[in-house]
């Protein structure tokens, strides 16, 4: 007989789900930067501050955030298994 895992609601969080949530949205507002500040080239106007290029950096930044919440909902499930196992 195997055990079989209790049926997850849809209102519990793993223990990554919020860090991919941040880090989807701090990507998306690195997407946007990344946009806005590469639209002048397009247009022939005058590039934006370094501050603007530096917002675009935010991509990276919510790429690294997400995938630390999935490496730590990962941890979680190889833990939960282990202690199921047991």
């Amino acid at each position: 007989m195997t055990a079989t895992p209790p049926a997850a609601s849809a209102d519990s969080a793993a223990p990554g789900d919020g860090l991919v949530r941040v880090g989807a949205i701090v990507f998306i507002v690195g997407a946007v930067a990344t946009l806005v500040t590469v639209a002048p080239l397009f247009l022939g106007t005058e590039p934006f501050p370094t501050v603007a290029y530096a917002v675009s950096m935010l991509m990276g930044v919510g790429f690294l955030i997400a995938g630390a919440g999935v490496l730590r909902s990962i941890a979680a499930q190889r833990r939960q298994a282990g202690s199921a196992r047991s």
